[in-house]
């Protein structure tokens, strides 16, 4: 399915953009400051030897092409305070089909400085909001190491249900991982109840999109 692209989401002080590659020095300096926070988390590849990760400008270049083609969405996570503007992680989505499925998969990280203060869930919040409001999907879907409980409470606070266990799923730090699998509907935002719908309400004052 075809997606507009490029996309900016904005509540207020948080602003999901299109990673540049104009970046890399602000990107290159928060992954390097945050290599040991997010290390235990990083998606690796089983054959290092072969699989080699492309360079910060090919990966951007990449990623560019699949969200034009509608299979993906690489948000960087600026934080404005003031006059200044500071990158402090990325949302990103990926595996978008529509047809029968029309559903996505969902990963995030911050940096270590930011985080604990709410600005994950808003920020995951305001991309959920533009894949099922704007993009119509059905299902949304985040994959989480059982270990990892900053983003446990993510998906918790968000109203996120857990789905199950997939045993060996991704490639994490050096091995294969097992994750949970935790999703959201949309008939479950439907209900003006659900954390989700709670959170859309509070940030409806400044939440804006902007192709």
């Amino acid at each position: 399915m075809a997606a507009l692209w490029p996309v900016v989401l904005r509540d207020r002080e948080l602003v999901l953009q299109p990673l540049r590659i104009r970046d890399w020095q602000a990107w290159s300096q928060v992954r390097s400051r945050n290599r040991e926070w997010l290390r235990p988390w990083n998606a690796t590849t089983p054959r290092p030897d072969s699989d080699v990760p492309p360079a910060y400008p090919a990966m951007v270049r990449r990623l560019h092409e699949q969200a034009r083609a509608g299979t993906a969405l690489p948000w960087a996570l600026w934080l404005r305070e003031g006059s200044q503007a500071h990158l402090i992680g990325q949302v990103s989505v990926s595996g978008i089909v529509g047809g029968a499925a029309r559903m996505c998969n969902i990963g995030y990280w911050i940096d270590a400085h930011y985080a604990g203060r709410g600005y994950t869930p808003r920020a995951v919040a305001i991309a959920v909001h533009y894949l099922v409001v704007e993009l119509d999907l059905h299902r949304v879907e985040i994959a989480i190491r059982p270990e990892n409980a900053a983003s446990l409470r993510v998906v918790a606070k968000l109203g996120f249900d857990y789905e199950g266990h997939r045993p060996a799923f991704l490639h994490i730090d050096g091995a294969w991982r097992d994750h949970d699998i935790f999703t959201v509907t949309q008939e479950q935002v439907a209900d003006p109840h659900h954390p989700l719908r709670l959170m859309w309400a509070e940030q409806g004052r400044s939440f804006t999109t902007r192709s």
